[in-house]
């Protein structure tokens, strides 16, 4: 069961860590043979893909602790940027996914050792 979170506001939600918010793209209604598909047959696929809505800091790096005195102590969190970037089609696998409901849209929090595969078409954007 889909968590549902009611707040106003996308940009707001702060992922963590590795983790990557998807809409999902609609499922198909017809295979291309042109037979109709019921309900549910694309949810049970092991693979799916969506557009990257958010993207988490990434992974930390451990501070790296100095003995000397005269250095200045930076205790500022590093962090590994992850390969998605908002936009990017995703290609994920099902397993390890959390589906949340948000402003009665679909989302989907999935680990980034979770995606395949990114589509990246930058003149989208332009």
């Amino acid at each position: 069961m889909p968590l549902q979170i009611d707040h106003t506001d996308l940009k707001k939600l702060i992922l963590v860590g590795d983790r990557v918010l998807i809409k999902p793209k609609s499922p198909m209604e017809k295979t291309k043979g042109g037979l109709l598909l019921p309900p549910g047959v694309q949810e049970n696929e092991n693979i799916q893909n969506g557009y990257v809505v958010k993207v988490g800091p990434g992974y930390p790096i451990p501070a790296i602790v100095d003995d000397e005195p005269w250095k200045k102590k930076n205790d500022e969190v590093k962090y590994v940027p992850l390969q998605p970037k908002e936009g990017d089609l995703a290609v994920y696998l099902q397993h390890g996914i959390h589906e949340i409901i948000f402003k009665d849209e679909k989302y989907i929090i999935v680990p980034q050792s979770s995606i395949l595969l990114l589509i990246r078409d930058e003149e989208l954007f332009e």
